[in-house]
């Protein structure tokens, strides 16, 4: 569409109001972003209730959808953004700083609690922007106007256990959140794969793999092919070192970030100094072909 003479890509989040609690979370989603203004979080250009084709309520918001880039094979430079595990970086950068920024929201602090992939716009330039505030809520807001709205509290996998027992949503709760979106990201399995086993799911699987056997869980997509000739080889190692000792530390904060006690969780804004930190290390560290990496 165009705005003001320029050509812009917008996308339109469509609600259905025959499932429950819909009218609530389009009511929440309006009144938090109407207070919010981040370049990491959607923006609303237009808000519209309407009436469709036959004659039902129509009501429209801007949305996005990091999960199928993550885990749909695309085609083109779309593939290959996918394939490269700084770009994906910078888009848990982008999820961080926006969280950071919600987290020191003044009067009062802004908890997501539904982040997950499929909240996650990115745009041309993939810059990511955390999306669909439909749970969204103050600190210390009255959870208790609907029981049955309180008792959304984000997407199995992806919301903290505390949530299970009952527990009010805070902000240590969408740094769970943010910790399996970081494993997932890098591992490029869901927490709800059925591959971990019963007993097992994406955090420990990632746990017991570090930090000897990391390169096995890693997405293999991530890491360079072996060249054929022996120079070839060995700078494919050395590059193969980097990418996994940089995934390694990446994926330690997403198991420190997704700890089962809200308390031993780190807060956003210092995991996203950890992974400012990792970024330049890995470009430091790349152009100087192969320092010593630590974390």
């Amino acid at each position: 569409m165009r705005i003001n003479d320029q050509q812009v890509v917008v996308a339109v989040k469509v609600l259905n109001l025959n499932q429950h609690g819909a009218s609530q979370s389009f009511d929440a989603e309006c009144e938090t972003l109407r207070c919010v203004r981040h370049r990491n979080l959607v923006k609303i250009l237009t808000v519209c209730s309407s009436i469709d084709l036959e004659g039902h309520d129509f009501k429209a918001l801007p949305n996005g959808n990091l999960d199928e880039w993550l885990h749909q094979q695309l085609m083109g430079d779309g593939e290959y953004k996918a394939r490269d595990h700084i770009v994906r970086l910078g888009i848990a950068i982008d999820v961080a700083f926006s969280l950071e920024y919600l987290h020191q929201h003044k009067p009062l602090p802004i908890i997501h609690c539904d982040l997950k992939p499929s909240n996650v716009l990115l745009d041309s330039d993939m810059v990511a922007h955390v999306a669909d505030f439909g749970l969204a809520r103050f600190v210390h807001q009255d959870l208790e106007k609907s029981s049955g709205w309180a008792s959304m509290r984000g997407t199995i996998g992806y919301a903290a256990p505390e949530y299970g027992i009952g527990n009010q949503v805070s902000i240590h709760g969408d740094v769970y959140s943010y910790g399996v979106l970081l494993l997932e990201m890098f591992t490029g399995k869901r927490p709800t794969d059925s591959d971990f086993g019963e007993a097992v799911g994406l955090r420990e699987y990632v746990q017991m793999a570090l930090p000897d056997k990391i390169a096995d869980v890693i997405d293999q997509g991530l890491l360079p092919e072996m060249g054929n000739e022996e120079q070839d080889k060995s700078n494919s190692n050395k590059s193969r070192d980097l990418r996994i000792a940089c995934i390694t530390s990446i994926l330690s904060i997403g198991i420190s970030c997704s700890e089962e006690m809200p308390t031993d969780r780190p807060k956003i804004g210092d995991a996203l100094k950890e992974l400012l930190a990792i970024r330049d290390k890995f470009h430091k560290n790349h152009s100087s072909e192969g320092a010593p990496w630590g974390h």
